[in-house]
């Protein structure tokens, strides 16, 4: 896991999160499983591979298991990050049957989200080959479900940007027009982080190679973002910095134009939709 999402990743954030997306589905009760299965009823599931791409969510389904019913026994079979196909066996779950027809749902919901981030962070990724460009995922994500979709971008082989509003200043172009141009907005945040002691790092959007100038002069940067530029504009934007801040491309990326973004020598590219695009993985958890 990476240092950057170490602090969020947490045991009790994850617990937080499994208990109040079972309370969502179970209520007060699963009265399918209640009404169909005997009380004593045990049986056994694996989790079935339907489509081809990487794992991802397994680790959270030992914890939704062990959450739903400790006596629930995973064994897994292929570990998160794995490349996967059609009729691979992740795991094996045995246990209570009415347990494991409880989690079922939550199970696969969680992996097949994640398991499709992870897959197609994995194949943007593979499309930077041979440049130093690393790939960014963003804050749009699934109201309540970041923490997971953060985590299998890691899991695909993608970069953590800020987990939040909170513990970055990101200064994009409302920002910057409200507070009257770049330079402003960066000399009102270093004010207002030095009046409240906070040590946070900085980014700020540009639009034009004259805002990236005007942050140049500003100083003080994490990072520059370049919004919506073209190849030719980012290349002068790479020249005119030349090293000083590390620069950021995003807006409107995509698979045919990612591979060309990178080879004009940016450090990051951001792409919104390795989490609020990217296609589920196939799978199902079948008795046998």
């Amino acid at each position: 896991m990476s240092a950057f999402l170490a602090p969020y990743l947490t045991s009790d954030a994850l617990h937080t999160f499994i208990r109040t997306a079972l309370a969502e589905d179970v209520g007060d009760g699963d009265h399918s499983a209640l009404a169909a299965i005997p009380a004593a009823g045990h049986n056994r599931a694996h989790l079935r591979v339907k489509d081809q791409g990487v794992l991802a969510g397994v680790a959270l389904a030992k914890l939704i298991f062990a959450e739903v019913d400790p006596a629930l026994q995973v064994a897994v079979l292929l570990e998160d990050g794995a490349r996967v196909h059609h009729g691979d066996i992740a795991f094996t779950v045995e246990g209570p049957a009415r347990s494991i027809l409880t989690a079922e749902r939550l199970v696969l919901n969680c992996m097949q989200r994640m398991s499709g981030i992870a897959t197609y962070t994995a194949h943007l990724t593979s499309l930077l080959a041979g440049t130093s460009a690393k790939l960014l995922d963003t804050r749009k994500t699934t109201p309540n479900f970041r923490l997971c979709e953060k985590w299998a971008v890691l899991i695909g082989g993608g970069v953590n940007h800020r987990y939040g509003l909170f513990d970055m200043i990101m200064l994009k172009d409302n920002h910057v027009d409200y507070a009257g141009g770049v330079g402003a907005a960066v000399q009102a945040t270093k004010d207002y982080l030095q009046a409240t002691g906070r040590q946070l790092p900085i980014e700020v959007e540009t639009r034009t190679l004259a805002e990236v100038q005007q942050a140049l002069e500003a100083g003080g940067l994490e990072r520059i973002m370049l919004d919506n530029m073209s190849p030719a504009q980012l290349r002068e934007a790479v020249m005119l910095v030349a090293g000083r801040v590390p620069l950021e491309a995003s807006g409107g990326i995509t698979e045919q134009t990612i591979a060309e973004v990178a080879a004009t020598g940016v450090d990051f590219i951001s792409v919104g939709a390795l989490t609020h695009s990217a296609t589920i993985l196939d799978l199902s958890l079948k008795a046998y």
